[in-house]
């Protein structure tokens, strides 16, 4: 009998603005690789300027997926994605090359890598009394709502994403347990990779300057008329439009904030994801974290090192 080998895959994971991109190529181009984007908001086509997407010439050198594959306007769930990226790592392992899993999204990583459990039949009625309670009484009681429920799936999800906020609230009622408690039954993991899982650990300062000037020049580069032109396209209900940036570009369309207030907002706002999601990546199982931004050369070195041992071990 053969037992076939399990296939190398390399999980690339850290907070907003800490240098995945640059790393994933850079370990790309040295060990032949293909980069899987695990980035809830850089599947939608159209969204540029706030998703800080690969750029074009990025994505010339190395080969990208799981960018632009949906229109704002179509809901792209975690089982979605999980089930794209699977067919995308198998397609790169048959071509012998390397897949890269590279991203900030902890869920969508989650679902990727240990599966979804099977979701118990929602309640009728629950999810439009809580749409309504989001709408009269705000996204942030909804999530705060979520974090009495669980408060590792709201760490998870921004305050501003209300469908998934009701969705984690409407799963953790209808089974009378958190979501979270959940994930750990009956999911379908990921099977047939042996996977080193890296995570990048900025110094705290370091990386909220970065995030600082990150948001900034998300602005300068015309965020705020690119927001216009989705709000034209798909109008303010545009699911996409509640992510961070774009909600900021949101309310200067609306005429809730001025621009320089919405810099800021928006700077706080990544700052406090970022928070978070070092919260979530800190629960993982079996990360080997890299204390520095991706572009760093003694981070590079060590990255490719650990890479070069786990592929000849």
């Amino acid at each position: 009998m053969v037992i076939a080998q399990a296939a190398p895959l390399i999980v690339l994971a850290g907070p907003t603005a800490s240098g995945k991109t640059s790393l994933a190529i850079r370990l790309a181009e040295e060990f032949g690789g293909e980069i899987v984007s695990c980035d809830s908001v850089a599947v939608y086509r159209e969204m540029e300027i706030g998703t800080a997407k690969p750029s074009l010439e990025e994505r010339a050198r190395v080969p990208h997926h799981l960018i632009d594959v949906a229109w704002p306007d179509e809901a792209v769930t975690a089982g979605d994605y999980s089930r794209l990226a699977r067919e995308a790592l198998g397609g790169i392992t048959e071509r012998g090359r390397l897949p890269i899993v590279a991203g900030g999204t902890g869920l969508y990583l989650r679902a990727l890598v240990d599966g979804l459990f099977p979701a118990p039949a929602p309640t009728p009625g629950l999810r439009e009394r809580l749409r309504a309670t989001a709408a009269r009484r705000g996204a942030a009681y909804l999530h705060r709502v979520l974090a009495r429920l669980d408060a590792v799936a709201a760490d998870a999800i921004h305050s501003n994403d209300v469908p998934k906020v009701v969705r984690a609230i409407e799963v953790s009622l209808a089974a009378k347990e958190p979501l979270t408690t959940q994930w750990e039954k009956g999911r379908d993991a990921l099977t047939g990779y042996r996977i080193l899982r890296l995570g990048l650990a900025p110094e705290r300062a370091r990386l909220y300057e970065r995030i600082n000037l990150r948001a900034a020049a998300m602005f300068d580069r015309g965020l705020v008329e690119e927001t216009a032109r989705l709000v034209e396209r798909y109008t303010y209900d545009c699911r996409p439009l509640t992510s961070l940036g774009y909600a900021e570009a949101v309310a200067v369309l609306r005429g809730e904030c001025s621009r320089e207030e919405a810099v800021a907002r928006a700077q706080q706002g990544h700052r406090n994801y970022a928070k978070r999601q070092g919260t979530w990546f800190r629960r993982e199982q079996g990360m080997q974290w890299l204390q520095g931004c991706g572009g760093d050369d003694g981070v590079v070195q060590e990255a490719v090192e650990l890479v070069r041992r786990f592929l000849t071990s």
